[in-house]
């Protein structure tokens, strides 16, 4: 719930709570067992919501309309501007109960295998705290930082520097040069080439021509 940036948390009748072992699987994230209000029934948990939806996996025979949990958490957010809303989760072994869902006013679901569906109670509750999240407040995401790009002019710099380069080595000839120069330049144009990206790649081809030139025209070193 708090990677997704959800803490208000109800628990009810839990059977052990607080707990050491759920201290130590919240992994730093305390602050929502700490904060979690304790209530004896479902209907008290639910007393001062206005919306609230069920999730199953199941398929229940007087479900109603069940919608997958992005449509679920479309409703939600919209819910939320009138009043206190709620997801609703049953155990981990059984779920909700057919009494407990027709507590809520939709029954929501998470589109899965439909040969092997089975999530267990924490992926569920983060799976639909990751869809509250984006459909709140999109899916931006941090960026890795940018560096300057390649001029024009630095790459076709670079160009006819790798086509110096080839000339040398043979493995160019500039009398049948056939597609390699225009691939070269195209394969250059998709690149994105960055300003220290092209200084690495002609600081090889530098160090390639110091090589053939130590090696002389026989290709033995002298």
């Amino acid at each position: 719930m708090l990677t997704m940036g959800l803490e208000r948390l109800v628990l009810v009748a839990p059977r052990f709570f607080p707990h050491p072992e759920a201290s130590a699987l919240a992994s730093g994230a305390t602050r929502v067992l700490d904060a979690a209000r304790v209530v004896a029934t479902l209907d008290e948990a639910l007393a001062d919501c206005i919306f609230t939806v069920g999730f199953s996996a199941r398929p229940r025979e007087f479900a109603g309309h069940v919608v997958p949990v992005r449509a679920a958490a479309r409703k939600v957010l919209t819910q939320a501007t009138a009043g206190e809303v709620a997801l609703v989760f049953g155990t981990e072994m059984s779920g909700l109960s057919n009494v407990e869902l027709a507590r809520c006013t939709m029954v929501a679901t998470i589109p899965a295998n439909a040969a092997y569906g089975s999530l267990n109670l924490a992926a569920a509750v983060q799976v639909a705290s990751y869809e509250l999240r984006v459909m709140a407040l999109g899916d931006a995401v941090w960026e890795a930082p940018r560096f300057p790009l390649a001029t024009s002019g630095e790459i076709e710099a670079l160009y006819a520097h790798a086509a110096r380069t080839m000339t040398a080595m043979r493995f160019l000839n500039p009398q049948m040069p056939k597609r390699l120069l225009p691939r070269l330049r195209r394969l250059f144009a998709r690149a994105g080439l960055e300003k220290e990206e092209v200084n690495i790649l002609r600081g090889i081809l530098t160090r390639v021509d110091a090589l053939m030139d130590a090696q002389g025209p026989s290709g033995a070193e002298r």
